[in-house]
């Protein structure tokens, strides 16, 4: 079995497979003062608890954009795993041609969706948007170019500076509001948030098609936790839950 994990700003998902196929998924808030003890066991009782044995697990593959947590990550590996782990990194074989001017710069979420994106739509110009505590946008041509893209603030970091940042506006959940034009604050809000996003995301996909991909239209592929939202506003061709965790299981295999 292969353990990947996937550490955000927000939560870390993880995902267990075996044979090729993702038998378990499993979320936990991160906290970069979690020691390695705390990880270590909480990977181990998710594992257990879920019918499966971490005994069983062969290699470890990670994606982390929170630095601070990944000693106590590997270390917690080390532990009660007996193993290390391979991070995602600029360096690594990824089967990708980073067209980056600087590819240490580029944030491991990012590269293993774009690996991800590839082994499910080879050959295939493809447009990667990830909706989590961030908004990537990432263009991967068909040749398996990755040319890099825009990064937005997220959803959840505009309803809190929103409410943060002024005397009167509230929190709120981020969800589709049922009226265009809000009929109280928290539909305003609401809307906002959600035509704002999309037609953000919509004029990047109007501007990658014209200028990057010369007026092919790219596969648009969207995860994270808010793409599920606009599933149904059609900006995706598809949605991929677990797009980042496929791709750190196809980066453990390229380095195998």
């Amino acid at each position: 079995m292969i353990l990947t994990l996937d550490v955000g700003n927000t939560q870390i998902t993880g995902g267990l497979f075996e044979d090729d196929k993702l038998v378990l998924q499993f979320r936990r808030t991160t906290a970069v003062g979690n020691s390695s003890d705390e990880i270590g066991l909480f990977l181990r009782s998710v594992i257990r608890e879920n019918g499966f044995h971490w005994q069983k697990i062969t290699r470890i593959g990670v994606c982390s954009v929170v630095p601070s947590i990944n000693y106590s990550l590997s270390s917690a590996f080390s532990k009660y795993f007996n193993q290390e782990a391979l991070f995602i990194q600029a360096g690594i074989k990824t089967g990708l041609k980073l067209k980056y001017s600087n590819p240490k710069e580029i944030g491991a979420d990012r590269i293993a969706g774009a690996i991800g994106a590839v082994s499910l739509h080879p050959d295939t110009d493809l447009i990667i948007i990830d909706m989590g505590t961030a908004t990537t946008i990432d263009c991967v041509t068909c040749d398996k170019e990755y040319l890099g893209g825009a990064i937005l603030s997220g959803l959840k970091i505009s309803v809190e500076a929103l409410a943060n940042g002024t005397a009167k506006l509230p929190q709120v959940e981020i969800a589709r509001p049922e009226h265009v034009c809000g009929t109280n604050t928290i539909e305003a809000i609401q809307s906002g948030l959600f035509y704002g996003n999309a037609g953000a995301i919509k004029e990047f996909l109007y501007l990658y098609q014209k200028n990057i991909f010369e007026g092919k239209k790219p596969f648009v592929i969207g995860t994270g936790g808010f793409a599920r939202i606009f599933e149904e506003y059609h900006l995706f061709n598809e949605v991929c839950p677990a797009l980042v965790l496929l791709g750190v299981k196809k980066a453990l295999e390229l380095n195998s």
